[in-house]
């Protein structure tokens, strides 16, 4: 068997090892939504989204949740998406590549997109309950949620930006723009796509988190609506852990029509995503 033969009996294994795991990854995905999906949709309701949670299970609902959720991921993404997409152009457009501090804040940046979101809770606890003494609050759970996707939201804006072609800085610079004109008129709109869908697939991992919520207080029973960021709250995860943590059958059961509820809140952020890259594609050519 010659070289060329061996590798191309190598790379049609590993393509077949990897179609395997691929298709048993979507098989076990498929039984848990089916079983999410048969335990959860018969109490989807408008009673159910509308009403605040209860111990007795047929008049619990995911009203404070809801809510919570969308105070949560507003404040959060206030936060995160001007300082994240702000250190992405200074780190392409303004710095240096070869300095040693750049180089240094590069690998730190990508060791923190790493690190578990639970030590996200842990400085959270710390710096803002503790620290600044904002308690379990919306505005606690928004900052450190922050801190969680701010590193993803760099690396996802440096990319798009790098994907920029030279060719639309050059002009822009012929015509007798200056560097902050390139960037604003040419350089944002050309990498808007890719950098909104790292922002939303950011929201959409921060939405989706429950660990650091908990660890800040994050409550799991909350019977009011918040009405600002300095008022307790719980949040869509928070609540389905409450539920899936109660011995009665019935109360699994709406914690899987809480997945449901917080599946279609993700669904919706990355069709508006796709959404978004498909509108700006055209400053891509």
């Amino acid at each position: 068997m010659t070289t060329k033969e061996r590798r191309m009996k190598q790379d049609m294994l590993f393509r077949w090892c990897c179609r395997i795991v691929t298709f048993m990854a979507l098989g076990v995905l498929l039984v848990l939504l089916s079983h999410i999906f048969s335990q959860g949709f018969k109490w989807l309701s408008w009673d159910f989204i509308n009403s605040y949670p209860s111990r007795f299970a047929d008049q619990a609902g995911i009203k404070s949740a809801v809510w919570g959720s969308i105070w949560v991921i507003s404040f959060t993404a206030i936060f995160s998406v001007p300082f994240g997409v702000a250190t992405a152009f200074f780190l392409e457009e303004y710095s240096n590549s070869n300095s040693k501090f750049v180089r240094l804040l590069q690998i730190n940046i990508a060791n923190l997109a790493g690190m578990p979101s639970i030590i996200y809770g842990l400085l959270g606890l710390t710096l803002f309950a503790r620290g600044i003494g904002l308690g379990g609050s919306v505005l606690t759970g928004s900052l450190t949620l922050s801190l969680l996707i701010l590193p993803v939201i760099v690396i996802a804006s440096q990319e798009a930006i790098k994907a920029v072609p030279n060719s639309i800085r050059y002009g822009a610079y012929a015509m007798g723009a200056r560097k902050w004109q390139v960037i604003v008129g040419q350089v944002l709109p050309a990498a808007l796509p890719g950098i909104m869908t790292g922002v939303i697939l950011s929201l959409s991992r921060a939405i989706g988190e429950t660990a650091p919520l908990i660890i800040i207080g994050a409550l799991s029973y909350v019977a009011f609506t918040p009405l600002g960021p300095f008022d307790d709250f719980t949040v869509l995860p928070v609540q389905i852990y409450n539920w899936a943590g109660r011995p009665q059958e019935e109360f699994h059961e709406i914690a899987s029509a809480g997945i449901i509820v917080l599946l279609a809140v993700l669904f919706t952020m990355n069709l508006v995503a796709i959404m978004i890259r498909q509108k700006f594609q055209k400053y891509r050519m």
